[in-house]
């Protein structure tokens, strides 16, 4: 049985193992087991397991609803440096069910900080693990995939699994069986699970706080993240945060300019509510703008499939190739499905004789070619599989809110055109005027 050979903690050079904190370890589905040090609350966590290549942003990582019952593991060694704040935070809790880090830092440093990341972790119940080699971890995860995983101390920790000797074999295969037995990220429906329990508004904010909105926005949480309806408040939007299982004649009861998926945890396969949401959405002519999960509920839509990538995209340094521009946009990802698409020139979307029209594949990820954005050439309606809002991140991917203010803004004036048809459902819709960007 692999493991990383050592019963101790795995430092980094120079440093002092912190033996003072209880063992703990971790199981990989496959066998895999690294002994370490407890990090955070101590128990029992089952997830998938998942690598994170980002240097900054673990608090808005952490909060992401994305995440939920996924194991992250950070490949940055030095995690929790800057503590946490009142302001990072992308949701109203930890979602992630556990957390490996290399080297937890001992003590926050920074002016923003109001706490220690680790007490943030303690408070929310998320068992976590330090002081082993993530390095090693993430080359595993690399070449097998990602995976279910547990990680286990304190009293989950069976007796004679911290360290190698007679019985550990026994133990660890108590900690193996329990991770064998948990549910796998495929085929799972959670969007239900980290929505919000029912609808708020956001309001213009900034320069347009105060005034008439230049667009109201159904947005369907699917898990979204704080930053997201912020970033539409920003440029003068009303936004709409509806539940997921809010229907069709409630959105168009709103009388939306346009409608919005965020991302969000699970199987976009088993989105089936969510994808005849759509369905109308786009039958109605209503401009529409996904990220991550929905840019795969729009691909589905569509007609096109999804499947599920060997180790996923999660990081905020991941380069996507805007076709229409032809310019390399640096990115914040947060995806383990994908949409399957043809990435060479414009296609009839499959669904129903293709009744949407031609759509072509706006985004390409230049580290494996992955479909990273979605384009309606007949219809209103384009995604992306990134995030555009950079919680954490940068900033490339902003223009895209623009992009879909200005779609709603021409849907609002053909319609306020003398004589113009209103779009509705049953309603042809109305093509993007907007998409290709200079």
């Amino acid at each position: 049985m692999p493991t990383n050979g050592s019963a101790g903690p795995v430092t980094a050079p120079g440093h002092t193992p912190t033996t003072a904190r209880p063992p703990a370890i971790l199981v990989l589905e496959d066998g895999y087991v690294l002994r370490g040090r407890a990090y955070g609350a101590q128990g029992r966590a089952l997830g998938e397991i998942v690598f994170n290549t980002g240097m900054t942003g673990y608090q808005e990582t952490l909060t992401d609803p994305s995440y939920h019952r996924q194991i992250i593991t950070m490949t940055a060694p030095h995690i929790g440096n800057t503590g946490i704040n009142g302001a990072d935070a992308e949701s109203s809790r930890i979602w992630a069910a556990g957390f490996i880090v290399r080297d937890p830092a001992r003590r926050a440093s920074s002016w923003r900080s109001t706490g220690e990341l680790e007490d943030a972790l303690i408070d929310a119940g998320v068992v976590g693990l330090c002081h082993v080699d993530t390095r090693a971890l993430t080359r595993h995860l690399r070449e097998r995939g990602a995976m279910r995983a547990g990680i286990f101390s304190g009293e989950a920790l069976p007796v004679g699994a911290a360290h190698e000797g007679p019985g550990s074999a026994a133990a660890i295969e108590i900690c193996l069986d329990i991770v064998r037995s948990s549910p796998a990220m495929a085929g799972q429906a959670l969007a239900g699970e980290v929505t919000t329990a029912s609808g708020y508004v956001v309001e213009p904010s900034g320069a347009f706080a105060g005034r008439e909105p230049v667009a109201v926005v159904a947005a369907i949480d699917l898990g979204i993240k704080s930053r997201t309806p912020a970033q539409l408040a920003e440029r003068g939007a009303r936004v709409h945060v509806l539940p997921q299982s809010t229907t069709l004649a409630e959105v168009l009861a709103l009388g939306p300019d346009g409608v919005f998926f965020s991302n969000g945890p699970g199987d976009p396969a088993t989105a089936t509510a969510e994808i005849d949401l759509l369905r109308g959405v786009l039958d109605a002519g209503i401009p529409f703008f996904g990220i991550c999960l929905g840019n795969q509920l729009l691909g589905r839509a569509l007609g096109y499939g999804t499947y599920k990538l060997d180790y996923g995209h999660r990081g905020i340094n991941q380069p996507v190739l805007d076709r229409a521009t032809e310019r390399v946009e640096i990115t914040s990802h947060n995806h383990g499905f994908a949409v399957d698409a043809p990435t060479g020139a414009p296609t009839t979307a499959p669904f129903d004789s293709g009744r949407y029209g031609r759509v072509e594949v706006s985004h390409v990820g230049l580290n494996d070619g992955v479909v990273e954005g979605l384009r309606a050439l007949d219809i209103p309606a384009f995604s992306v599989q990134y995030h555009p809002e950079a919680a954490a991140g940068p900033h490339d991917g902003e223009h895209l809110f623009d992009r879909f203010i200005r779609l709603m803004r021409d849907r609002r004036g053909a319609q306020s055109a003398p004589g113009a048809p209103q779009t509705g459902a049953g309603a042809p819709a109305h093509p993007d005027t907007t998409a290709k960007e200079a």
